[in-house]
């Protein structure tokens, strides 16, 4: 039986407010990743290192310029990542793939605008916010403004991919990584979801962090961004346009009820490599 020939796949290094993302050209198509591979080359001691794998396909879909491509660190592809897609925006671009601006693609669960500014930082047309229960997906009787899940009151809604969110007085007095745990694992998100814990400084600006399905809590999550920011004006607690204050930096996040959320931000790019899988 012939060896599978190994491949040297040439990849980019980048990230969108510290969270970041190996980000590769498939648009021959011509490159598969395995779930082992994938965990292997997210590992930060012993591969390349990041939260997300990114990969740039081609679309077949008229109006639509690329596929946009997700896998968390573990391997579980997800439908969406905010901060991913500016980092996606000025890949194509600076790689020559498309001169196109604003650049329109297509992720596993909606289509998504990207447009790049002239200082750089990209803003996303990120569509609009889901509260339908099949699409989150969550188990309940009926939309609610807020859930009971593990005994805590949040919101739970979808910019693509599932979000709940806290709103909560002081971080200091929290353990993230164990409340988030147990509400991901509640049978009541089938998915899971990205669990937010959203402290409100004024109408205008929040501090959030989020832990993220499949790669643990992140320096940055745009659409849990717009999932929180939604979340806030849906309760009447913050304005239309609100700057999110992130661990690894801040992002702009718009939302009018009924409306498209926009989030904008920096997208940066690290460095440049080959890897053989």
């Amino acid at each position: 039986m012939d060896k599978i020939k190994p491949m040297l796949i040439n990849f980019t290094k980048m990230h969108g407010l510290g969270n970041d993302f190996m980000v590769v050209d498939n648009t021959d198509g011509d490159i598969s990743f395995s779930v082992e591979q994938i965990r292997n080359l997210s590992n930060r001691h012993f591969g390349i290192g990041f939260d997300q794998l990114l990969v740039v396909e081609s679309s077949n879909s008229p109006g639509i310029d690329f596929r946009y491509v997700i896998y968390n660190a573990d391997g579980s592809e997800v439908a969406q990542c905010g901060n991913g897609a500016r980092c996606f925006a000025r890949f194509v671009t600076h790689n020559n793939l498309t001169k196109r601006n604003p650049i329109i693609v297509e992720t596993h669960s909606s289509v998504i605008t990207l447009h790049i500014n002239t200082d750089d930082t990209v803003r996303v047309d990120m569509g609009s916010p889901c509260f339908e229960l099949d699409s989150i997906p969550l188990v309940a009787t009926e939309i609610q403004p807020t859930y009971e899940i593990e005994g805590l009151e949040m919101g739970v809604l979808s910019m693509g991919n599932p979000h709940c969110i806290l709103i909560i007085e002081d971080f200091s007095t929290l353990d993230i990584a164990n409340i988030a745990s147990k509400i991901q694992a509640n049978k009541v998100l089938p998915n899971q979801a990205n669990i937010g814990f959203m402290q409100i400084i004024n109408r205008g600006e929040i501090n959030l962090r989020v832990y993220e399905r499949g790669s643990g809590e992140t320096l940055a999550c745009g659409s849990g961004a717009c999932a929180a920011v939604v979340y806030g004006i849906e309760k009447g607690l913050l304005d239309e346009k609100v700057r999110a204050h992130l661990t690894g930096g801040d992002a702009a996040i718009e939302y009018q009820k009924s409306g498209h959320v926009f989030l904008s931000g920096p997208a940066e790019f690290v460095f440049k490599g080959q890897v053989i899988l």
